[in-house]
């Protein structure tokens, strides 16, 4: 009897400690560079399966909106992709497993933004694939242009293709006078950098330049102050 009687407290305690942890939320996001290879798209496919992210965003898959079932995980619930007028698919959303959520996305496909609820609590979600050419200024204007969308439960993420600090390139070279006036604007915006706000000395990079032989880190995720 006094067997049963401490296994009931103890899964007493388990319940109420998951209780209190309450409900976890990742979120991935990878510049796929192509996923017209179907090894490829299977291989994606398993990595992110075994990830198991609540939601997934990706960049520059080059699919067409009629090729969205090419890249099916399962169990997915939801897939949302914007495309530009040549209907190549940039920005796709993938594994939304609750709530409902709605999209609005540009003619160019190179942002799509998601608004809707997770586990009772209000998200906006904004995918972004900005242009090789003029990125920091791209990503400052989209920032404007989504000021009234933007707030303490936004997160950004993608491929701004632009290093935010020093630090984001093993050249340590400068960042130039765009980029300075981003970051001045995401400041203003009380969005930072989330990955270089709790890893301040760490040198991590996403991308590697062949023809510069060097590392940047130019793929980010970004949140509000608040909300870290």
């Amino acid at each position: 009897m006094g067997r049963e009687t401490k296994e009931i407290e103890e899964n007493r305690k388990t319940r109420h400690k998951m209780v209190v942890v309450g409900p976890h939320i990742s979120i991935i996001t990878l510049n796929v560079n192509g996923l017209n290879s179907p090894i490829k798209r299977h291989r994606v496919a398993g990595w992110i399966k075994e990830q198991d992210p609540t939601i997934c965003c990706l960049q520059e898959t080059h699919l067409n909106p009629k090729d969205k079932h090419r890249l099916r995980v399962k169990g997915w619930r939801t897939i949302l992709q914007a495309n530009n007028e040549q209907k190549e698919s940039r920005c796709r959303y993938t594994n939304i497993r609750q709530g409902r959520f709605q999209s609005k996305t540009d003619k160019e496909g190179q942002y799509i933004m998601i608004k809707g609820t997770l586990h009772q609590e209000d998200i906006t979600l904004i995918n972004i694939y900005a242009p090789n050419t003029g990125a920091p200024k791209f990503v400052k204007q989209l920032l404007i242009e989504l000021k009234e969308d933007i707030n303490n439960n936004t997160i950004i993420v993608g491929d701004p293709n632009t290093p935010l600090t020093p630090m984001d390139r093993t050249s340590r070279q400068k960042i130039n006078k765009e980029i300075i006036e981003l970051n001045e604007k995401l400041d203003q915006m009380d969005l930072i950098d989330i990955y270089r706000t709790l890893h301040p000395k760490t040198a991590g990079y996403t991308f590697f330049s062949s023809a510069h032989g060097t590392f940047s880190r130019i793929d980010h995720i970004l949140g509000t102050k608040a909300n870290i």
